[in-house]
């Protein structure tokens, strides 16, 4: 006899996916995407090595949904700073429990290192430094979110330098090149300062729980002015490297682009300092957050695009 689902058991497992998908914080996810695919993209155009949409994809998914595990790691162990802070999010709204957020955070990460174990060792070893990267950032006794700049080191370690290495790996080896790393150090350069811009929201909490971020210890002003510079200079290092012949796409193409990266730099960097007490009142999705995640995606496309064109 066919048997059928209520439409009440229907709803509850919809509301626990929509409940995990917060938690998982979509639009973060498509930079890490963005970021493996670009990366992959500049690796062919470099060494026009052998490409493989399966293997691209396969480490495009698995950048997504290690960002997703420690996303929802980062708000297992930020739980008392979300009270005060956002107090809306399904941990601290007591619609997800902890321990429910730790087996999905651990099943994240088991699926993201899946597909690089696959694929080779190269893959798989930057994608578990990645891992390891975020669980510091996180989790005690480390949990480097605490100290000012070792918060940012972390993270743009994971998500700058290993990102755009892992994506070369997906096509060719990284260990026989100096390239690819010096691609990650301008995202790395970058995030170094730019992710500072989820901070300023995040005051009263990170303060009350002993998060000495940089807005916290310099203050909304003089944290605004200490991160600007990050904003122009990852392009002015990606002009250099080009003109140390250490990169191997069209001059022209890396001055372009370095060119256009400057502008929108400074024009993001204009709205940190202009008004600094809006960035701790606008909540996490102020302008120059957001700013920052598209910066970081258009850069990744555009230095692909660099790498394909005709040199």
């Amino acid at each position: 006899m066919a048997t059928s689902t209520s439409p009440g058991a229907s709803r509850t497992r919809e509301g626990r996916l929509a409940l995990y998908l917060r938690l998982a914080r979509p639009f973060t996810l498509l930079p890490p995407m963005v970021g493996i695919v670009a990366g992959s993209l500049v690796a062919y155009g470099a060494t026009h090595a052998s490409w493989s949409w399966r293997v691209v994809l396969g480490a495009a998914a698995a950048a997504a949904l290690l960002n997703a595990a420690s996303n929802v790691l980062n708000q297992i162990c930020d739980r008392a700073i979300d009270r005060r802070n956002k107090p809306w999010r399904p941990i601290p709204a007591g619609t997800v429990t902890t321990a429910e957020a730790a087996r999905l955070s651990a099943a994240l990460y088991a699926a993201a290192l899946l597909v690089p174990a696959l694929v080779g060792w190269q893959l798989f070893a930057l994608y578990a430094a990645a891992a390891a990267a975020t669980y510091l950032y996180s989790a005690p006794p480390l949990r480097t979110k605490r100290s000012p700049w070792g918060a940012n080191l972390t993270i743009a370690a994971a998500r700058g330098e290993l990102l755009k290495v892992a994506g070369w790996a997906a096509v060719s080896s990284v260990t026989l090149s100096w390239e690819p790393w010096i691609i990650g150090a301008v995202f790395f350069l970058f995030l170094l300062g730019a992710t500072t811009t989820k901070d300023f929201a995040d005051m009263a909490g990170d303060a009350a729980e002993g998060c000495r971020t940089l807005p916290v210890v310099l203050g909304p002003r003089r944290a605004a002015w200490a991160i600007a510079p990050f904003f122009f200079l990852p392009w002015i290092l990606l002009i250099a490297a080009a003109s140390a012949g250490w990169l191997s796409a069209s001059r022209s193409g890396i001055d372009l682009l370095a060119a256009l990266m400057l502008i929108w730099g400074g024009w993001v960097a204009r709205l940190l300092i202009r008004d600094p007490a809006k960035l701790v009142s606008e909540g996490e999705n102020h302008p120059a957050w957001r700013q920052m995640y598209w910066m970081m995606m258009t850069a990744h496309l555009a230095l692909a695009a660099v790498y394909l064109a005709p040199r």
